[in-house]
Parts: structure tokens; C-alpha cells; sequence
């Protein structure tokens, strides 16, 4: 992600999500956050279909945010982008990972779950848009072999 990007990142993240970060969010994320990295998923054409941030965290990987563009999902974006976040992460000295996940985003669960995470926890009226509750999900054990079982090969 570079600066030119954050208008359209911005965009996705308000198309994605009732509470989207605001554009100034992005921008401390890609210039003051030294926890931060933040990646871009482009389509052929240039394109940004998709966005991640991801913070590391003493020795865990949090993805702080996650979006893809509605007309660009079920073609594997949202999977490259996780399996990128987790690899820098990993390369980094990650041992493992977490993240809040709205409990009606089914598929925004299938997703982690398939990458091992597992549920811990549940935090009550987590989103303030609509009280929604967060999951709390963590993949534990993640090293260079997990990225390999979960096909997140270089």
C-alpha cells in the first residue's frame, strides 16, 4: 500500500463495512504505526480490489482490517491477502495470530477457519455501529510448516 492508494482503500473499506475506518485511519496506519503493514490486492489492470492491515504485536499477527471489493469476491483475493499478512508476520518472528470478526459474517468466518483459527472469545456490543458482537479468533502454532499445510507457499 502507498499513499497513492489510500483514496481507493478508503472507498473499499466504505463499500465493505456500516463503520469503515476513515481515510485518516488508513493514513496513520501506512506513515506513523511503526506496527503496522499494510498491503494491496491489484486486478489486472491496476485495479485495488482489495486491502489489508495487519499489526504485529509482541510475537502475533492482528489483522486490523480486511476488505475486498463485492465484485471481486470468491476468486481467492481475500485468501493471498491473509496468507501475505501471515507470512510477513511469521517472517517477522510471529508466533501466532488474532483478530475480531463480526459474529454475523459468516463468511468472513469460513475464511479464518480455514486458515486454523479457532474461537476464544466473544466480545459483547463490540462493533458501535450496531452493538454487534466481535468473535475473538486466534491461530495458534503459526510458523513457516502451518503456512505450507494451509497453502500459503511463497
Amino acid at each position: 500500500m502507498t499513499a497513492g492508494d489510500l483514496t481507493r482503500v478508503h472507498e473499499l473499506d466504505t463499500i465493505c463495512f456500516s463503520a469503515p475506518w476513515s481515510l485518516r485511519n488508513f493514513q496513520y496506519e501506512l506513515e506513523e504505526n511503526e506496527s503496522s503493514s499494510q498491503w494491496v490486492a491489484e486486478f489486472r489492470d491496476g485495479l485495488i480490489v482489495g486491502a489489508i492491515v495487519a499489526w504485529l504485536v509482541v510475537g502475533e499477527v492482528h489483522i486490523a482490517t480486511l476488505s475486498v471489493d463485492p465484485a471481486y469476491r470468491r476468486h481467492g483475493i481475500a485468501t493471498r491477502l491473509v496468507c501475505t499478512a501471515l507470512r510477513d508476520g511469521v517472517q517477522r518472528g510471529a508466533e501466532s495470530s488474532t483478530l475480531e470478526v463480526r459474529a454475523g459474517n459468516t463468511a468472513a468466518q469460513r475464511l479464518y477457519y480455514k486458515f486454523g483459527y479457532q474461537l476464544v472469545g466473544r466480545r459483547p456490543g463490540y462493533y458501535l455501529d450496531n452493538q454487534e458482537d466481535a468473535l475473538l479468533l486466534t491461530l495458534y502454532d503459526l510458523d513457516e510448516l502451518h503456512l505450507m499445510v494451509i497453502g500459503c507457499q511463497g
